[in-house]
């Protein structure tokens, strides 16, 4: 056989492809996706609540309105609410005010602060973005409470010029800002990235599995009814499941060292993860046969971003952003994220992700019913029985 016979061949020809394909994919995918940070973060929503009834307050929350690098900015909403808000990720940043700001800058006091709260339980870019954004935000505050500012707004009370420039001075050093941060990621990339790894180990399984099962489901037609095989390929993979998933789960827990107490958490979670995954990228196969892995490695590149473990849906260029709200990863890492840092029910998203295996799972079934063509099943014990009739005849002769 010749190189140019060989290079001919279904095997060769399919790995070109697949070459090719796969690295236009990646590329024509991964980098107008991420083309989005930094340049996408003024769409990120932060809140600026200011308590404070003084002069400094209102003054603050309005050049931070002014000056702040974003476009989605509320200002009518309690701390309370923030709080709560930023907690699921629906805010990136709550910039707190107190009540006694004013009155405790005009005298000196070191007590009160601004509190600049960021949750780190989220996309990561976030995280670092928003603790990036309150350094200059502070330094910008050191620098608009110069002594002359504050000297200005203390001569309109009609103190002296004199005691004016002591006590600037004084309200220049009293100036804290307070950065805090809720649900803290313990430290190393390998806590950051959990819930996207664990998430990906799932689909990645799955959609594999998928393609396997899916060509035994085809290739036993003859052998049992369509209900019956589509019941086996379904109880297969549930069975995938719980093994892959106490496998994943073992291995986060040698390396990461989570709660122990969140380890069957966990493990359900990653069950769910996989039965929802394997239906989804089951779809394209069942409807279109081995051609459907083809369209799901895209499928797959593109919920890589649509996630939220990197950026959140706010940062993402449109089509991401509605992939990521029919995409089975997107869930599972919001609900990591939930359950192995946050301080909120992961329900929020398991719910959803629920409700995406639920609608997988009946289109798979409409398919297998109206799609695929009835096939006769062989009487497997009429051939049972031949074949040992044959055996008994030939033992005898």
């Amino acid at each position: 056989m010749k190189f140019t016979q060989f290079l001919k061949t279904r095997g060769a020809i399919a790995a070109i492809f697949m070459g090719i394909f796969y690295a236009v994919a990646m590329l024509g995918i991964f980098l107008p996706g991420y083309a989005a940070i930094p340049g996408n973060v003024d769409k990120l929503p932060i809140a600026i609540v200011n308590e404070d009834a003084g002069e400094y307050g209102a003054k603050i929350a309005d050049q931070l309105e002014k000056n702040l690098p974003f476009k989605n900015i509320e200002t009518d909403v309690a701390n309370k609410q923030a709080l709560k808000d930023l907690e699921k990720n629906e805010l990136a940043l709550v910039v707190h005010i107190p009540k006694t700001f004013s009155k405790d800058m005009q005298k000196g006091e070191t007590s009160s602060s601004i509190d600049f709260t960021i949750n780190e339980a989220g996309a990561t870019t976030i995280s670092s973005t928003m603790k990036s954004v309150v350094t200059e935000i502070n330094n910008q505050l050191s620098t608009q409470f110069s002594q002359q500012t504050a000297q200005g707004v203390l001569m309109n009370f009609n103190v002296p010029k004199e005691q004016a420039s002591e006590l600037a001075k004084k309200i220049e050093t009293a100036y804290v800002g307070n950065v805090v941060s809720i649900n803290e990621v313990p430290n190393g990339m390998n806590n950051n990235m959990l819930p996207m790894f664990l998430t990906m180990a799932g689909y990645t399984g799955a959609m594999i599995g998928a393609m396997q099962l899916v060509g035994a489901f085809k290739e036993n037609r003859k052998k049992a009814s369509k209900t019956r095989l589509f019941i086996y390929v379904q109880l297969t993979a549930l069975l995938i499941a719980v093994v892959a998933s106490l496998a994943a789960t073992g291995i986060a827990y040698l390396i990461n060292d989570p709660s122990a107490s969140k380890f069957l958490s966990i493990v359900g979670q990653q069950i769910l993860n996989y039965m929802v995954c394997f239906n989804f990228t089951a779809i394209l196969i069942f409807l279109v046969g081995e051609g459907g892995m083809i369209l799901n490695l895209p499928i797959l590149l593109i919920q890589t971003l649509a996630n939220g473990a990197t950026m959140s849906r706010e940062m993402m260029y449109k089509p991401y952003e509605w992939m990521s709200h029919i995409s089975p990863m997107y869930y599972s890492v919001q609900a990591y994220f939930a359950k192995l840092y946050g301080s909120i029910s992961p329900s929020h998203f398991i719910w959803p992700l629920i409700a995406v295996g639920g609608v997988a799972i009946l289109i798979n079934i409409a398919i297998v019913a109206f799609i695929h063509k009835p096939v006769s099943v062989e009487n497997s014990v009429s051939e049972d029985k031949m074949e040992s009739v044959k055996n008994e005849t030939e033992v005898t002769a």
